[in-house]
């Protein structure tokens, strides 16, 4: 038995040296991919909402009306359609005002993580949309957010704030979570809609580290910190803090959060902040009561409804993959899979030595 684990540890030790060595070269790889999809220009991809809604009705109605029925259903609609541009054709020729068309609704997506990365996509879908839309249109903002770095997602706020400073009806509908930097977003819109139990508000700063300077001094490890500026660095990871820098540190976040606040208030004077500006969450419903959100309602029920009375678009900005990235998101996942394999071995031969 010593001797299978004296071998089995020295092929582990082999493996590991292989894997960290494929681990280095795909950190490499995955970097001039990183460069390169930068370089790379997107394009904005829009689908018909309205269109995927009749796809759906004339599927359904295949199935489950009656053959003949159906066909009849769609010769009336195709011929309404024939009709109504008919009349535009005919009003044009003479030189008649056309029936003002339906209004618009532009739907982008926002999906947040922690350094709010889909801001490099939103600000595009936004310059996109206010190139064609107009005062009668509207922009729905389906976000999804816990939170995060409070300068992404300040940008990622200012980029909502252009839709308002272009008098486009702006609203916002949370089917989750919008909190933190998420809420920050949200805050901004004329309509804020939320399901029964999305996750709203935490108006609210948090910071925190760990220190590791008992643990490098019991090994007789020093650490040092060299700053030129008073409070260039109030807290460290490795060094000594001391109670001077942590006073420090809470009065910047005391600071960042009187600004979180006074960014909320001017979008939503109605709200009670001592009340709600504690860090605290609520359910959609309890949000309502709050004056945090505007209504209840899914995303997919607002939208189902602007359907009938307007022309709805989702717009979405998308960069195409090339060859090098796919290949290094592929090599990403099997070194992955290599290291769930080397884990299970190890613990494994961990069980075999007992």
């Amino acid at each position: 038995m010593t001797a299978f684990l004296a071998e089995y540890g020295l092929f582990l030790a082999k493996t590991l040296t292989l894997i960290i060595g494929l681990l280095l070269f795909l950190g490499g790889l995955a970097a001039l991919v990183e460069r390169r999809k930068e370089q790379r220009e997107g394009h904005i991809e829009i689908k018909s909402l309205n269109d995927h809604l009749e796809d759906m009705k004339t599927d359904i109605e295949a199935a489950v009306v009656d053959e003949a029925l159906a066909r009849q259903h769609e010769k009336a609609r195709r011929k309404q359609e024939k009709a109504e541009a008919k009349a535009l054709k005919k009003a044009l020729k003479k030189g008649e005002e056309p029936e003002k068309p339906r209004n618009r609704v532009f739907v982008l997506d926002f999906d947040g993580d922690m350094h709010a990365s889909d801001v490099d996509h939103l600000r595009e879908e936004v310059t996109a949309v206010l190139t064609i839309a107009d005062a009668d249109d509207e922009v729905v903002v389906r976000l999804e957010s816990p939170g995060g770095l409070v300068h992404a997602y300040g940008l990622a706020s200012s980029q909502l704030e252009r839709f308002r400073a272009g008098n486009i009806r702006l609203t916002v509908c949370v089917d989750r979570v919008a909190a933190s930097g998420g809420y920050m977003m949200a805050c901004i819109a004329d309509h804020l809609v939320a399901a029964p139990f999305a996750v709203i508000g935490s108006i609210g700063v948090v910071a925190q580290l760990p220190n590791f300077h008992r643990l490098l001094k019991k090994h007789e490890v020093d650490y040092e910190v060299l700053t030129a500026g008073e409070y260039k660095r109030t807290l460290t990871v490795f060094g000594e803090n001391t109670e001077k820098g942590r006073e420090k540190f809470i009065e910047e976040l005391e600071d960042t959060h009187s600004l979180f606040k006074s960014f909320v208030r001017e979008y939503r004077p109605q709200l009670d902040l001592d009340k709600v500006a504690t860090g605290e969450v609520w359910f959609g419903r309890r949000a309502l009561d709050e004056k945090l959100v505007d209504a209840i309602s899914t995303s997919d029920d607002y939208l189902f409804k602007l359907c009938r009375d307007c022309d709805v678009y989702e717009l979405r900005y998308e960069v195409r993959r090339g060859l090098q990235e796919r290949l290094g998101q592929l090599a990403v996942s099997t070194s992955d899979s290599l290291l769930l394999r080397w884990w299970q071995r190890l613990n494994n031969s961990r069980l075999l030595s007992r």
